[in-house]
């Protein structure tokens, strides 16, 4: 059984990371089962949001790219949830920036749904792709519009993707794009900024 006493990791995500570099003979030491109990143990962690059992998991060997039985990885799980500091503490120890949860979606797609400005920031600059399609068939920008409430933090999620690159001309299941979900639902201020693109 894999031990990490809780309390005792890194206060900061720089402290966090410098310290949570996993030695090759700690993951060599660690038998399939061992690696999938602490793997696991990473990804309660991150959904607990308690960055320094992350730390000090990362630190004994977990993968932050390991997935549980509802597909979420402690990556996926923190830019969802906005856990910024758990998030980047992942990205430092190889994220995988393409990888995609249950909905077959990535990162990028829920942060944005939820409004996570930060998140979304980090998860751009890390290279997560904007113009992905879920299984739902939306984008980032299409769930920044139609799961939400069109506000100051949506406006400014869809404003990052924009400049990002996102294609706001990508349909949904409906044929609709995101200026024409902006328009049937009243978001004059996300409709404003796409047609602003072009």
């Amino acid at each position: 059984m894999v031990q990490v006493t809780p309390g005792h990791g890194a206060s900061s995500p720089a402290a966090a990371a410098t310290s949570a570099q996993p030695s090759p003979s700690t993951r060599a030491a660690l038998s399939a089962e061992a690696q999938a109990e602490l793997d696991q143990a990473l990804i309660r962690a991150a959904k607990a949001n308690d960055l320094a059992l992350v730390g000090e998991l990362i630190r004994a060997g977990g993968n932050v790219n390991a997935k549980d039985a509802i597909e979420d990885s402690a990556f996926l799980y923190a830019g969802a949830e906005g856990f910024n500091e758990i998030l980047q503490l992942t990205l430092a120890h190889g994220a995988d920036v393409a990888s995609t949860n249950r909905y077959a979606g990535t990162a990028l797609i829920p942060a944005s749904e939820h409004g996570h400005v930060e998140t979304v920031r980090i998860l751009i600059a890390a290279g997560v792709p904007v113009n992905h399609v879920n299984r739902l068939g939306w984008t980032a920008m299409q769930e920044a519009i139609l799961l939400n409430n069109g506000g100051p933090r949506q406006q400014e999620v869809v404003r990052q993707l924009l400049e990002a690159g996102a294609d706001p001309g990508i349909r949904d299941p409906q044929g609709r794009t995101a200026l024409e979900n902006a328009e049937r639902l009243g978001f004059g201020g996300i409709a404003a900024l796409i047609r602003a693109r072009g």
